[in-house]
């Protein structure tokens, strides 16, 4: 729906009120035929678990299900750290002597409790009450409340907050979230930064708010090496299975470096593949080596009556870098609306539809620039595609208007874009001040 350009800081164009519609410029992209591995790429879904609705009818609690699977500044810098990688004797079990075997090696790992009694504690439930909305056809568009449940890893802390990383899906559309520990003390959390690309969330609960048992308790997860891993290795999940809390299974390395395409939000990613079972409320697990240390987060499971034991994990090594990123942005509280920043563009969401018709980045597209707005005075372009907000990614108006009202006028943060340039796009990083919301739109987003 258009909306007044004078009267709102960002403005989405998604349906037609009798104005022209605009349509983007970008590359053509053609389209690609679907079938085959397509097919089953689609099966690979996220493992993640939804509980269930509270909703005003029979219709829009079915139809909810379906929807949801389509659709403070830190004092110090906190770093992901991983683990000196394993040398060939350790990785494969062996003790690491100097002994030399010209036979082939097979040992069984049968008792795995002294690794499992050491990573426990690093790895908590997460409970996410989500505000959805589904456009039935009876019934018309419809809010309705769903609870979620995934899994996190402990991995560091600041001054004031401990640190966890988690899926990207098992904290989307968050209202509230609670993190469960080990010994079952239920703490609020707050999103911390999130990356929809490669499915990453940080969340962060403050000290101040977890009981001094419960730190004793708890422990900060050894990061380990994903890259020097080999098909064969045991590995050893750990998550909030279905929801009941954390529970173990074991496995094998079935695959390194798999290409996966999950069915909730259709993006492939490169992935650990193993056997040892991924069940809802697995993601954002741990996956472990025989050490004990992380080498993947657990993500999703091939959904088919035929397939058996084709888990999915996002290796550890490959998004350190991005963690740390994450762990360093602002953790989501909103402000004031009278502080709340304002960036003055008019813009429109470029979905998958608009996307894969046109070859464009899934972002918010800036229609224009408002002249003495806080874009006015950076080097934003119009045409440019925000695709992330301060280090997290944003994919749709929405998106970008919630994250404003975290931030204040005043507040320096760095936007993400892409830009057209000789018929590819390149990406950029913009910093730009915020300006605060003018008091007539005190009101909107």
């Amino acid at each position: 729906m258009y909306e007044d350009f004078n009267n709102s800081d960002i403005y989405n164009n998604n349906e037609d009120s009798g104005n022209s519609v605009f349509i983007p410029e970008g590359p053509q992209k053609p389209k690609k035929k679907r079938g085959g591995m397509a097919k089953k790429a689609a099966l690979i879904t996220a493992a993640a678990l939804l509980f269930g609705t509270v909703s005003g009818g029979t219709m829009v609690g079915i139809n909810m299900v379906a929807d949801y699977y389509n659709r403070q500044q830190n004092p110090a810098r906190t770093e992901l750290t991983t683990a000196p990688a394993e040398t060939e004797a350790a990785a494969d079990g062996s003790d690491g002597g100097s002994q030399t075997v010209s036979s082939t090696r097979v040992s069984a790992v049968l008792d795995v409790s002294d690794i499992v009694e050491k990573a426990m504690p690093s790895v908590v439930a997460i409970n996410n009450k989500m505000l959805l909305q589904s456009n039935n056809w009876f019934f018309g568009p419809q809010q309705y409340e769903a609870t979620g449940a995934g899994s996190g890893i402990i991995i560091g802390q600041n001054d004031t907050e401990l640190l966890i990383v988690t899926n990207n899906h098992v904290v989307e559309n968050s209202e509230d979230l609670q993190v469960v520990f080990i010994d079952n003390q239920a703490v609020e959390a707050k999103i911390k930064g999130t990356d929809v690309e490669n499915d990453l969330a940080v969340v962060a609960v403050p000290l101040e708010n977890i009981p001094a048992d419960t730190m004793s308790q708890i422990s900060i997860a050894t990061m380990g090496d994903s890259d020097s891993l080999k098909v064969g290795q045991g590995v050893i999940a750990i998550g909030n299975a279905l929801g009941y809390g954390q529970s173990v299974t074991v496995g094998y390395i079935s695959a390194l470096d798999r290409e996966v395409r999950t069915s909730d939000d259709n993006i492939t990613r490169n992935l650990l593949q193993t056997d040892a079972a991924i069940n809802p409320g697995n993601s954002g697990g741990a996956l472990l080596n025989m050490k004990g240390e992380v080498i993947g987060i657990n993500s999703a499971k091939y959904s088919d009556t035929d397939v058996e034991g084709m888990g999915y994990a996002i290796p550890i090594t490959a998004v350190q870098d991005i963690i740390n990123d994450l762990m360093n942005t602002k953790t989501r509280t909103e402000v004031d609306q009278s502080k709340q920043g304002y960036l003055g563009i008019q813009g429109l969401t470029i979905d998958e539809t608009y996307s894969s018709t046109f070859g464009m980045p899934q972002g918010v597209y800036v229609y224009e620039i408002i002249e003495g707005g806080a874009a006015s005075k950076t080097d934003l372009q119009a045409k440019d595609i925000i695709t992330k907000f301060d280090g997290s990614s944003v994919r749709t108006m929405e998106d970008l208007q919630q994250m404003l009202t975290y931030y204040e006028g005043g507040d320096t943060v760095t936007l993400t874009v892409q830009r057209l340039e000789n018929g590819q796009y390149v990406e950029h990083e913009i910093s730009i001040t915020l300006d605060y919301k003018p008091a007539e739109d005190a009101a909107q987003n």
